[in-house]
């Protein structure tokens, strides 16, 4: 499957699209996270915690997306993006979207 955030793929004629493929997830910090986070903030840096948290859930909110374009029949994914909102105090969530295509 290729996965790129551009319009078209070099070398490449799409020849279907299908429609947006997504993947989602939704993750909330947790206790043990915050203490450490706490404690870093009062002497600066990067918050390695969280740093690993939000990168494993895009891993996660991508490969939901990719099997959601492998359902509709789909071998590459095109103009990729990912976001990131608040559910609620805590807790965000990470979505993955592209569009869905079949290449040549």
């Amino acid at each position: 499957m290729i996965i790129v955030n551009t319009p078209d793929i070099p070398n490449k004629k799409i020849s279907v699209v299908h429609g947006i493929a997504r993947g989602s997830t939704v993750r909330a910090r947790n206790v043990g996270s915050d203490i450490f986070a706490g404690l870093k903030n009062l002497v600066g840096g990067e918050i390695s915690e969280y740093t690993k948290l939000q990168a494993d859930s895009r891993e996660q909110a991508l490969k939901r997306m990719k099997e959601d374009a492998e359902k509709m029949g789909a071998n590459a994914v095109i103009n990729v993006r990912i976001t990131t909102s608040m559910v609620m105090q805590g807790a965000s969530e990470i979505l993955a979207y592209g569009t869905a295509v079949t290449t040549e």
